[in-house]
């Protein structure tokens, strides 16, 4: 294995990067299930399959919200991430929470097509564009939403994405993801037409690896010189998996600014 090879794994191999993971992963489970008990949602299908599910947290009658989980496309489901809805809720803004087929069982492309169609499914439910928010690769497909379907998404606030995808390919990651270059530059949304007029947040752990940092400045500043409104800020000691975990607090500046985001 090569140098370049082996500084791009280590700078994408959060688990490694972050030692305490699993009992920050295992609060997101228990949290998950607690509100799911308190706040029962209403599961929405926005196609077949089994995983082709969203789980609604209704709150209000404004614009949703969707958080995309992460998991490098290969890992994860909603029902970790049903805690995330807390703080929004509690401001009166609904948020949908949807599954999606992981790899290698489907390709990339299959889950980007998935997102486009709970995009919709929710647009067409709640009349009004939504939000899409994501963590890691789900900031990836929150930013692929607010390019490629700008009749159902409003905004897009992306956490910790990833937004080029070719410095995956000789990594651990793409073991699953089975990307060639081609693909992989085909399902970058950094190279997809910027949404003129339209919003993106892309904000990252201060503490996350270079590469993380890199991605999130990468797409606003070329989105930004294309004509969104793009914006970039860095977590101060957040972490790939602590960066969210203000999305359960009502006062917190994520919360606040995806309210402001739903009421815009």
């Amino acid at each position: 294995m090569n140098q370049a090879v082996i500084y791009l794994d280590a700078e994408y191999d959060n688990r490694a990067r972050v030692p305490e993971h699993p009992a920050i992963m295992d609060g997101w489970a228990a949290d998950a299930a607690g509100y799911r008990a308190e706040r029962p949602p209403l599961v929405l299908p926005y196609g077949a399959g089994e995983r082709e599910k969203i789980d609604l947290f209704e709150a209000g009658p404004g614009p949703v919200v969707t958080f995309i989980h992460g998991g490098y496309w290969q890992a994860l489901d909603r029902s970790w991430f049903s805690w995330t809805a807390r703080g929004l809720n509690a401001r009166g803004v609904s948020v949908a929470v949807p599954s999606y087929d992981l790899c290698p069982s489907v390709p990339l492309a299959t889950i980007v097509d998935q997102m486009r169609a709970a995009a919709r499914t929710l647009h067409a439910y709640s009349e009004k564009p939504v939000v899409a928010c994501g963590h890691s690769a789900g900031g990836h497909l929150a930013a692929c939403l607010l390019s490629a379907e700008r009749e159902a998404v409003a905004a897009a606030y992306a956490i910790s994405g990833l937004f080029e995808l070719a410095p995956l390919v000789p990594t651990f990651v793409n073991k699953a993801l089975g990307l060639d270059q081609t693909e992989a530059e085909r399902l970058s949304p950094l190279l997809w037409e910027a949404p003129a007029g339209r919003t993106l947040d892309a904000v990252v752990g201060g503490d996350e690896s270079g590469e993380y940092l890199r991605q999130s400045r990468a797409i606003v500043e070329r989105w930004g010189a294309a004509g969104a409104r793009s914006r970039y800020e860095a977590v101060p000691g957040a972490n790939h998996f602590t960066v969210i975990a203000p999305l359960a607090d009502s006062g917190s500046a994520m919360v606040e600014r995806l309210a402001a985001l739903a009421a815009a």
